[in-house]
């Protein structure tokens, strides 16, 4: 594992982005933010109506980092965020089963956008950001497929927003997928690499 100068704190719960840093050799700790992420959106979209699904995700990114980088003024703050956007439609988490169910109703047969939004923070002010954005297209999902995923998976998928992890069952949901990997799993490791790299975090 590689050491950083300093505290490095990834401001998320997600296992998916915690596996991530893990397993690229990075030493972190994990300080969930504290955001309500649903008045944000709003407030978002209340001050510009045409805010589009790639600037949320990177303000609630930012969000996130500014956050708990203000109870850690020392270290650096890792905040992520990810939205899906469908024709217009941003989708959230499924709640339970039928929500799953909806939700890949809407995106069978379509193709959806993955925005992935990454910021870092100290002492309560981003020092860098960025986003990438995949996007999708799913194959036309039969009733019967759709009831045997959501059989199958369970409650593992009611925290993707897309109600599926293409690293698994998911994967079965698509016909295309066009962008970065990890931009599809929930953040754009490679650019997020390459600043620690240039601030002194990780070696060259």
């Amino acid at each position: 594992m590689t050491r950083t100068t300093r505290q490095l704190i990834l401001a998320s719960g997600s296992t998916t982005r915690r596996a991530m840093l893990a397993a690229a050799g990075v030493m972190f700790d994990v300080v969930p933010a504290d955001v309500d992420e649903p008045a944000l959106r709003s407030a978002l979209a209340t001050e510009n109506p045409d805010v589009t699904p790639a600037e949320i995700a990177q303000a609630l990114a930012a969000a996130k980092s500014k956050d708990v980088s203000r109870r850690y003024p020392g270290a650096i703050v890792i905040g992520s965020d990810q939205i899906l956007e469908c024709d217009g439609e941003i989708f959230s988490k499924p709640g339970d089963a039928s929500a799953v169910r909806t939700t890949l109703e809407k995106l069978s047969d379509r193709t959806h956008s993955l925005h992935a939004a990454v910021a870092l923070s100290c002492a309560g002010k981003v020092s860098w950001a960025a986003c990438d954005t995949a996007r999708l297209t799913m194959r036309c999902l039969s009733p019967a497929f759709i009831d045997d995923y959501v059989a199958r998976t369970g409650e593992a998928v009611l925290g993707s927003v897309g109600a599926y992890q293409i690293e698994g069952l998911g994967i079965q949901l698509f016909e295309q997928i066009d962008g970065n990997h990890f931009t599809i799993l929930g953040m754009p490791l490679l650019p997020l690499l390459s600043e620690l790299r240039a601030q002194g975090e990780l070696p060259q």
